[in-house]
């Protein structure tokens, strides 16, 4: 059975979430006040409504405590953030994923009830960054404030060499926890695996492990 979704707010992170979910075949009602937006999504989401999503009434018309997960990414304004939250909370909504603005945003939105908590501008800031220390790193995930996993290609510091010659863990305190090999991925690899110049890395450790990890043997 296809999961019911709503997207508060359909600017460039709200609208995007929309367009993936319906390409997955998601049931999806777009909220926006924007007449224009809602015009943009209406050949796209299952329903696009012209709503104030702060209005207790007009979400509880929409059957907004009846989906199964709703992503609130309103803008810039927080307070109509922050209000549509506190609504959603009340009305028993399943799960709510909310976008914050900053930090202070984010710390008022897990007080008032937000399962999950979203920072997509830092996230991806945190992304590029490592991405423009080295080539080889292909993605960057937080994991939480202070650990993550990175998927990274093989350098030429690891080419050749197995997880004991590089012994992560003693010198670097991270965890490879498997190893991507011709689309085929190898959980927990043995430590004697030699690894390939094709081969993908997926590291998890703390960010100040990790950080030591990527500029010693990942760096160009």
């Amino acid at each position: 059975m296809k999961q019911e979704y709503a997207v508060i707010g359909l600017g460039r992170f709200g609208g995007s979430i929309c367009r993936e979910l319906c390409q997955e075949g998601m049931k999806v009602l777009a909220i926006d006040q924007d007449e224009q937006r809602i015009n943009e999504f209406k050949n796209i989401a299952t329903y696009a409504v012209i709503a104030d999503s702060t209005d207790e009434k007009t979400l509880l018309e929409l059957g907004i405590q009846n989906m199964d997960h709703v992503i609130v990414a309103i803008g810039d304004n927080i307070q109509a953030s922050i209000l549509t939250t506190v609504i959603l909370t009340e009305l028993g909504v399943k799960k709510i994923t909310v976008k914050a603005q900053n930090d202070y945003h984010e710390k008022i939105l897990n007080k008032i009830g937000a399962h999950q908590v979203v920072h997509p501008e830092r996230d991806m800031g945190r992304r590029i960054a490592h991405s423009l220390i080295s080539s080889n790193i292909l993605d960057y995930l937080d994991l939480s404030d202070e650990h993550s996993i990175i998927e990274v290609m093989a350098s030429r510091k690891m080419v050749g060499k197995t997880l004991i010659d590089l012994d992560v863990r003693a010198k670097y305190g991270c965890n490879v926890v498997a190893i991507k090999h011709n689309n085929q991925i190898n959980v927990s690899p043995r430590a004697d695996l030699l690894i390939e110049g094709d081969d993908i890395l997926i590291v998890i450790g703390s960010n100040k492990d990790l950080a030591r990890f990527e500029k010693e043997l990942i760096a160009d």
